[in-house]
């Protein structure tokens, strides 16, 4: 049971209603961590805005297969679910895609390095080797996507973080062991 309260649909801030209007369009429905971060409309507009920058940095698989190794890292349930279902219905990933990713690859290896790498920043909390920067180099990104990488990975923390505090009900498929909708 979640353990921060969304506010009834009446009692969301103004603010929130139309950012909620748009993921719910996104969608098909509003997940209930949007709804829970709807009581604070600056909170939400940081979580929204962030989503919405990032989607240009990487391609979408890649974004998709970090967040998964973040989530799995993390052990955020409510995220893990969030990203197979998106990583499934709307990035067009197999199940053994998502299933590496949430080990920290995948079926790409350029991706499959990102992945990789985005894994150590959080495993190191950012203090990664010099072998783990020449590995996710040497798959053929550069520094820009570098920092992309890590930029991804920190928003994939940031929600990981509020849902795991939450403990965020799951609205959306549950994921079994294998990263596959249950």
């Amino acid at each position: 049971m979640s353990r921060l309260n969304a506010p009834a649909p009446d009692d969301v801030p103004a603010d929130s209603r139309q950012i909620l209007e748009g993921i719910g369009a996104q969608l098909g429905f509003v997940p209930d961590m949007f709804k829970v971060i709807a009581s604070n409309p600056t909170v939400l507009g940081v979580v929204t805005t962030l989503q919405s920058t990032l989607s240009r940095v990487l391609d979408a698989r890649t974004r998709h297969s970090i967040a998964l190794t973040v989530s799995e890292a993390n052990g955020c349930d409510y995220c893990l679910a969030m990203h197979t279902y998106v990583s499934s219905e709307f990035g067009g990933m197999s199940s053994d895609d998502i299933a590496l990713g949430r080990a920290g690859s995948s079926v790409d290896p350029k991706r499959a390095a990102a992945a990789n790498f985005a894994r150590r920043v959080v495993d190191s909390r950012g203090q990664v080797s010099d072998e783990d920067l020449a590995g996710v180099r040497d798959a053929g990104y550069t520094d820009a996507q570098i920092l992309a990488i890590v930029t991804v990975a920190v928003q994939a923390l940031l929600t990981n973080f509020i849902n795991n505090v939450n403990q965020t009900d799951i609205d959306i498929p549950a994921v079994d062991a294998a990263g596959t909708p249950g």
